[in-house]
């Protein structure tokens, strides 16, 4: 039976199986130094789609049937669909949903939404009522940056912090019986703000977001960093993770094996995504495609996921509210 320890955390017992994960990428994703990780890479930023947002759920759809078609399961075998995204409504999820045909829980976390869905199916799992569950999350560029900020045709001039948002898809299945990283525990972050307004600052704005989570994370379960192989934030970018890195540090904590998906999923010297990647794709394509390959071939053994999220929109920043920030986390060992 899993174990609540403190407030925020949960030792998963049984501890379900990440059996299967399948990453689909855009062009740009596809000239990154991870590409080599990924299972299929468009190589337009449309996909042969009429608009950005059929586009993303073209891809959303492709990964979770190449999860399938990998862990060699039907859609029958699968007791609930987990997903979100970052558009209003989460209409790429639930499109997908409907072409699925499952039973379907929508989750939305902004970018963090990956470690949410991760938590919630090994709860589902763990805990006796599904069998195998479908998680997924993507973004696309261009339709984020039309929802949040402007429309890409605009030709906005970024600043330098500003990240570029990942598009993608990351889809998995969480079964009860398998091979894979196992998910052991998890610990689910609070909404916090600490006044950020500049919706292009979400490194800055999320990264006390995930330096609380980890804080909490290492004393409720009393594990030291040095416990995991690979501590990976989600998309703090460049900025955001040396400001993790001064907070952390202040606080006691050296994150010695440290990285961030943001910094890792592009080429910062070579490709233009200023501070780095971000959206709900960063971390899924990242931790599903590479970090789970690395994990598969021994290289890895334990590693902790820290996804992050602003829980902004653009009707909130408009009229001049600050961006509330969170941050989950999640244990993979094998």
């Amino acid at each position: 039976m899993s174990e609540r320890v403190g407030r925020q955390s949960v030792l998963v017992n049984p501890p379900p199986y990440l059996s299967t994960t399948a990453t689909v990428v855009g062009p740009k994703e596809g000239q990154g130094p991870l590409a080599f990780d990924v299972d299929r890479i468009y190589d337009q930023i449309l996909s042969g789609e009429k608009s950005f947002e059929a586009a993303e759920l073209k891809m959303l759809k492709e990964c979770c049937v190449l999860a399938l078609r990998k862990s060699n399961l039907s859609r029958d075998d699968i007791d609930y669909f987990l997903a979100g995204d970052l558009l209003n409504q989460i209409t790429s999820s639930g499109f997908c949903a409907l072409e699925l045909a499952l039973p379907f829980i929508g989750v939305y976390s902004a970018c963090s939404t990956i470690a949410l869905v991760l938590s919630l199916g090994a709860l589902l799992v763990s805990g006796g009522v599904a069998q195998h569950i479908l998680i997924a999350t993507s973004s696309h560029n261009c339709s984020a940056e039309r929802q949040y900020r402007y429309p890409t045709e605009y030709g906005f001039k970024r600043p330098p912090h500003a990240q570029w948002t990942v598009t993608g898809a990351g889809a998995g299945i969480i079964s009860r019986e398998g091979t894979g990283p196992k998910i052991t525990a998890i610990t689910t972050g609070k909404v916090l703000d600490l006044g950020v307004k500049d919706p292009l600052a979400l490194g800055p704005a999320m990264a006390p977001g995930a330096a609380s989570t980890l804080t909490r994370h290492f004393q409720e379960l009393q594990r030291d960093p040095s416990y995991y192989d690979l501590i990976l934030t989600g998309d703090l970018g460049k900025v955001g993770k040396q400001i993790n890195l001064e907070i952390l540090s202040r606080q006691g904590y050296n994150l010695s094996r440290y990285d961030d998906c943001g910094t890792m999923i592009y080429n910062l010297d070579q490709q233009q995504v200023d501070a780095g990647g971000s959206g709900c794709a960063c971390m899924a394509v990242v931790a599903l495609g590479h970090i789970y390959r690395r994990m598969m071939e021994g290289e890895l053994n334990r590693v902790l996921l820290v996804a992050t999220g602003a829980l902004h929109s653009p009707t909130t920043c408009l009229q001049g509210n600050s961006i509330p920030v969170i941050a989950h986390a999640v244990a993979l060992e094998m």
